[in-house]
């Protein structure tokens, strides 16, 4: 059980910490990358939405019909994939659209908050912003950073609880988290580097965000742990896998295709529902 958590909290770190690489898109781009962004959000929906309806759900619904009967059984899985739903839906509404981390940003659009040109076309130009203007700036990054730590938490938990599970499905939903976490990282650095022209600034609040993912995971553990009977598990997968749908649906799909031509995140998506019914049929 040990080596099974320790695998379970490392996917997870590892899925967090991918914020530090769209600190990277933020600091040696000039532009976004949205091709390969629309087709990464668009691959991660595709693999989250599969694994939600061919493997989680079918696993809590038979984990809790095998402990209280086929009605109550799959009434409680439906109640809980719907409870996920409505979790990340609140936290989504009470987090700004400004703030929102499924709101799609992009290196160059990061306004001077006193209007006028872009603060990285100010930067191209040696420019310096106002001391208001860059203070508004960083206070935006450190909104943006702390909106994510917070959807990290039930990200991280679904990550972790995935892997504890099975590890084949934990890895592909770690990678999934991943890299809808790049454009995540991209929302926290602009604002900070363009507001305060330091990258280390920048480049630690998106690794400090993306810390939330492991620490949500492991608080989350620690909490479930002494209450992990089959039943609860059972509810715990079935709720991953309506946070997990409800993050494909309301956030990765329409920032991919904001990202990109529409083309892009549904090849990306069928790409990863292909990879992910691939690893599933070799893993049998």
């Amino acid at each position: 059980m040990d080596g099974a958590v320790l695998y379970a909290f490392l996917l997870t770190l590892f899925a967090g910490l991918a914020t530090g690489v769209g600190s990277m898109f933020a600091f040696f781009a000039k532009r976004t990358n949205t091709a390969f962004l629309s087709i990464a959000l668009g691959f991660s929906a595709g693999v989250m939405i599969y694994v939600s309806f061919i493997e989680i759900f079918p696993k809590a619904l038979a984990e809790l019909t095998a402990v209280h009967g086929d009605q109550p059984g799959t009434l409680f899985t439906v109640i809980a994939f719907f409870s996920g739903m409505l979790l990340i839906g609140l936290i989504d509404k009470l987090i700004p659209t400004v703030g929102n981390p499924h709101e799609s940003k992009f290196v160059e659009s990061a306004q001077d908050p006193e209007g006028g040109e872009t603060v990285a076309a100010k930067a191209t130009k040696k420019a310096t912003l106002s001391k208001s203007a860059a203070l508004r700036l960083r206070k935006m990054g450190v909104f943006m950073a702390l909106a994510i730590a917070i959807h990290n938490f039930p990200e991280g938990l679904a990550t972790f609880i995935s892997a504890l599970d099975d590890p084949a499905v934990g890895l592909a939903i770690a990678i999934a988290i991943a890299l809808h976490n790049i454009p995540e990282g991209i929302a926290v650095s602009v604002p900070i580097y363009y507001a305060t022209g330091s990258r280390r600034k920048a480049f630690k609040l998106s690794f400090l965000s993306g810390l939330a993912e492991p620490a949500g995971a492991l608080i989350g553990f620690l909490i479930l742990m002494p209450f992990l009977t089959d039943t609860m598990f059972g509810l715990v997968f079935s709720a991953v896998g309506g946070i997990m749908v409800f993050i494909s649906l309301d956030g990765l799909l329409p920032a991919a295709r904001e990202y990109g031509k529409a083309h892009h995140a549904m090849y990306g998506m069928v790409a990863g529902m292909i990879v992910m019914a691939s690893s599933l049929i070799l893993l049998m």
